[in-house]
């Protein structure tokens, strides 16, 4: 028996309790809740970096793009503002 003054007063009042593998159980489960949650947790963070990673790469093929497509720009400039006289020799 034990004292329980928050529900019955000042009155003992048999209070049952868990069995010891009951709580062992409920410890187990709540174990592994926080493992799969720190696993989900990294797989998340994996995915993201793998997200990064990719929107590194075509950042910089954008960039390899656009270099190249100024260029051409340019060359084409290039050949309208200088005579074909000069050009070709």
């Amino acid at each position: 028996m034990t004292r329980c003054p928050e529900e019955c007063g000042k009155q003992w009042r048999l209070v049952q309790e868990k069995l010891g593998w009951e709580k062992q159980k409920e410890e187990e489960a709540k174990e592994e809740a926080g493992k799969r949650r720190e696993e989900k947790e990294k797989e998340r963070k994996k995915k993201q970096k793998r997200k990064m990673v990719e929107v590194r790469k075509v950042a910089e093929e954008w960039e390899i793009w656009d270099e190249e497509e100024e260029a051409a720009k340019s060359e084409a400039e290039a050949k309208k503002l200088v005579p074909e006289n000069f050009i070709g020799g």
